[in-house]
């Protein structure tokens, strides 16, 4: 019986359905979305300014607000109640981290990059390398 599922969770619309089908499929287990910031770094675009906050889990958690008032709105559409806990660093890495503490991952296959092909090409696809890496059943939603 799955009793957690994790939903990894940027600002896409497919990270929605993936949100939506976890609500859906899952309706009696504790639903965590989870949205990862990349860590600062002076390499990474918008992590740049994270290098410069005092804390950075705080700002990090301020950064996934948009997402985090998406996903409540969508669980409100359900009557359904979410956790939201914000991450740092590269997504696949932090999501195949915290995989242990749940049952299963519900997410999206396409993300906020996916239509941009030289993003995609070198930052990888998240879902398929989470599918690869992760030591508990992962479901990807399109």
């Amino acid at each position: 019986m799955v009793s957690r599922v994790l939903v990894p969770m940027d600002d896409s619309e497919i990270a929605g359905r993936a949100l939506r089908y976890a609500l859906d499929v899952h309706s009696d287990a504790e639903i965590t979305v989870y949205h990862v910031v990349g860590g600062p770094s002076m390499m990474m675009g918008s992590a740049v300014g994270l290098a410069l906050e005092d804390d950075i889990e705080t700002a990090a958690t301020e950064r996934a607000k948009p997402v985090f008032d998406r996903a409540h709105e969508i669980a409100a559409e359900y009557g359904a109640e979410i956790e939201t806990q914000a991450g740092l660093g590269h997504p696949t890495r932090a999501i195949v981290a915290r995989a242990d503490d749940y049952d299963a991952i519900v997410m999206g296959c396409h993300g906020e990059h996916s239509e941009n092909i030289t993003r995609g090409f070198l930052v990888g696809n998240v879902a398929k390398t989470v599918f690869e890496r992760s030591p508990i059943p992962v479901t990807t939603v399109r």
